[in-house]
């Protein structure tokens, strides 16, 4: 766990140093009345992951007191999120209509103690009774019935013989407390509804405050967490407790800031319009916050883990930029998928002067990336390659193929524009060119120097596949509702190509389509007869792009590696990025340090120092990557650094040996922005050090593996997907420490 504990953990310390809990026992209690979202998911990992740290266990509780929104779809939505997330509850799945008999037992003690009352004031009485923020309520004159009447009247509420909204159950409090809320509130209403769980037993349903205390406290949970909206009610949920006087330990609840992320509504309320009016195809829309929206549109656990961890834990609410998810995501898919080549808007290329065919190797993933894997590409003379990876009179900066400009195929062959064939409305249909049989891609002699390399698909091998690309749903970056629905927020290509591999050697779900950004197989409306692709994430965030309005003096020039809009380069920039691409620094990366002068100058400080360290053989990738996203990201929200170049150097360095995980580099990172100290420092501080010695990594293994049998006996049934469950939770152990490589490659040996 890490030594810089949120207060949340340093509460249940101090609880258990003071011997006021012997054991720590949380819950996740959501109400099934919709799918969990990303919010949802926040929760679970600070109520398990507590439970995790300090040894204890949490329980999935599901908060059924409301039987006309509630429904079985549901909860099995909110098992699927947290199993999917890695986590395990203790024991069954509970719910609150479990202990609907012991809470009813409670209400009618509080009703002999006197603390509580049938009240048959209408609804618009009783608002009025309540007061205001600076006037005090006034109590119901039906607070008077005696202990004996009330007893009767819940009774005959609990027999279902009055009508809803005919009386409610109180508590007697206080009509003129500052918080409202202790102002006599409500315990029991009546609901002639059938409950999914309890059939039509009951026609009275606790209220949240009364039964929520409870049931924290019959289940003997030691911490009840919950978001800050929740921080009046805990004056109800102490009154419950200590009025009834219940033995000893009781639960005792904590509040925490709740999470917002911009373009996005977590309102359930919100989503379920969006589903029931047709905005989106259902709870699990890729386009919806919603874990089963996430989890459809690609989007992994360790990335939503991720991103609540560096969120953290606050006591004052805050707007998360969404951008944030986007990073953990591509941060997670970067070192795992392959990269493959997919032509959204095909044009047809005929290199004239190639006879024959050929097949290409061609690796999944670059130099950067640990991890094998090759395929072989088809190669004829008919290809098709991206519509507008061709441009007949090009603006300044445009690297691609002109009729004057030669481009490179990826992992083939420079190709030369020699004539462009259109149809009668001037639409080009076709490229005439010709190849240079010299410059095929690994043996290059040709002399031919090109700034760019586009996609592309062999025409007779290429297979056609439904492409969904997956935009914000939302225009307006504190969105209302319906009315602030982005109409562009699905695009369906029907007949994109892609190269053979994908489809008939499906090496992964997950890849990168070169230059586009990650797609995800869809898990339910992929078929072998029409393959579906979803858009998890772009390669960069073009959101603010497209916000931006262009200048005359500037021409805009699209560039798929990037998603979105940018500007033509300066020459000087053009030099830069030239410069970084020599040193197999990714487009993406090279183009963002190209552009920005305080980036490309801190980054040519920390390589020269870099140099010093591990020479100029060494490629300087994990440089490049921290400078172009981490150093890049704190100048823009607080541009200083406490850090020097220097520094960032000898971090990438130690990434580069292997001593630390890129996982750990980035907690490294944070606190070398807080303190200013030298990476080595930290990690010895820390002791964040990489383990790669199987000895050390087999037997965590070995544990998590005999705590999940099932999931154990899923892998061998043929749902390989677990392989990655398991990975995720030795990492976790491990608290990121773990060499993934190593890692993976002892839980495959295992599972066998």
């Amino acid at each position: 766990m890490s030594e810089n504990k949120d207060f949340l953990r340093s509460i249940v310390e101090e609880d258990l140093k003071s011997g006021k809990f012997n054991k720590i026992t949380t819950r996740f209690p959501p109400e099934p009345n919709g799918f969990p979202h990303i919010g949802h998911a926040k929760s679970i990992c600070i109520n398990f992951g507590i439970a995790e740290d300090y040894k204890g266990h949490c329980n999935l509780r599901m908060d059924d007191t409301n039987p006309t929104t509630e429904d079985t779809k549901y909860v099995e939505a909110l098992k699927d999120a947290v199993q999917w997330l890695g986590f395990n509850w203790e024991g069954n799945v509970r719910f609150t209509s479990d202990y609907f008999d012991q809470i009813h037992d409670y209400a009618i003690a509080l009703i002999k103690m006197g603390k509580a009352y049938v009240d048959s004031t209408n609804e618009e009485e009783m608002r009025e009774f309540r007061g205001t923020v600076t006037q005090a309520g006034k109590r119901s004159p039906f607070a008077e019935r005696s202990i004996e009447e009330n007893l009767e009247l819940f009774e005959k509420m609990k027999k279902g013989e009055f009508k809803d909204g005919e009386h409610v159950l109180r508590a007697k409090i206080d009509m003129s407390a500052a918080n409202m809320k202790m102002r006599d509130p409500l315990l029991y209403r009546i609901r002639h509804a059938h409950h999914f769980r309890a059939g039509n037993k009951w026609s009275i349903y606790p209220m949240y405050d009364f039964a929520h205390c409870l049931s924290d406290y019959i289940e003997g949970v030691s911490h009840s967490i919950c978001t800050l909206e929740f921080e009046n009610n805990r004056d109800i949920y102490n009154w419950v407790l200590d009025t009834l006087k219940l033995t000893p330990p009781r639960p005792y609840q904590h509040e925490f800031a709740r999470l917002g992320i911009n373009y996005t509504v977590m309102s359930k309320r919100k989503l379920l319009e969006l589903v029931e009016g047709g905005q989106v195809s259902g709870w699990d829309d890729p386009r919806l916050p919603t874990i089963a929206g996430y989890k459809r549109r690609g989007y992994t656990a360790e990335s939503i883990i991720t991103f609540c961890e560096q969120i953290g834990i606050a006591k004052a609410n805050s707007m998360v930029d969404v951008a944030q998810l986007e990073f953990c995501i591509r941060d997670d898919l970067n070192t795992k998928v392959p990269r493959v080549m997919c032509v959204l808007e095909p044009l047809k290329v005929t290199i004239v002067n190639y006879e024959g065919k050929e097949e290409l190797d061609a690796s999944y993933y670059p130099e950067d990336v640990p991890k094998e894997g090759s395929r072989k590409l088809p190669f004829s003379k008919e290809i098709y390659i991206e519509r507008d990876d061709f441009i007949e009179t090009p603006p300044k900066g445009y690297f691609r193929l002109t009729p004057e400009q030669p481009v490179r195929l990826k992992h083939a062959y420079i190709i030369t524009c020699k004539e462009v064939i259109k149809d009668t409305e001037g639409k080009i249909i076709e490229i005439k060119a010709e190849y240079n049989l010299a410059s095929k891609s690994g043996s290059d002699s040709s002399g031919i120097k090109v700034k760019s390399a586009i996609h592309w698909v062999e025409a007779k091998t290429a297979k056609e596949v439904e492409v969904r690309l997956y935009d914000r749903l939302f225009k307006e970056e504190a969105p209302e509702g319906i009315e602030d629905v982005n109409p562009d927020s699905l695009k369906v290509i029907k007949k994109a190509l892609i190269e053979p591999a994908v489809i008939n050697e499906k090496p992964d779900e997950r890849f990168q389509f070169e230059r586009q950004g990650y797609f995800y197989a869809d898990p339910i409306d992929y078929t072998d007869e029409t393959p579906v692709f979803n858009k998890t994430v772009g390669l960069k965030d073009s959101w603010g792009k497209k916000k931006k309005i262009p200048t005359q003096s500037a021409p805009k020039l699209k560039k798929e590696q990037i998603d979105g809009e940018v500007v033509a380069m300066s020459e000087s920039e053009q030099a830069l990025f030239d410069q970084y691409i020599s040193l197999s620094i990714s487009y993406e990366i090279a183009n963002t340090l190209a552009r920005d002068e305080k980036l490309s100058h801190f980054y040519k400080e920390a390589y020269d120092d870099f140099k010093v360290q591990m020479g100029d053989i060494q490629a300087p990738t994990s440089l490049a990557n921290i400078v172009a996203n981490e150093i890049a990201r704190e100048l823009k929200e607080k541009n200083e650094l406490k850090c020097t170049p220097k520094q960032v150097s000898e971090l990438a360095k130690m990434i580069d040996d292997k001593t630390i995980s890129n996982k750990i580099a980035k907690q490294v990172f944070e606190e070398m922005l807080k303190s200013g100290d030298n990476p080595a420092q930290i990690v010895k501080a820390k002791g964040l050090i990489q383990i790669s010695d199987p000895s050390e990594i087999s037997p965590i293994i070995d544990e998590i593996i005999a705590k999940n049998p099932e999931n154990v006996e899923k892998f061998k049934a043929g749902n390989t997907k677990l392989l990655g469950f398991f990975v995720g939770q030795v990492l976790k152990a491990t608290g990121g420490k773990a060499n993934p490589q190593v890692v993976n490659k002892l839980v495959a040996e295992k599972l066998k």
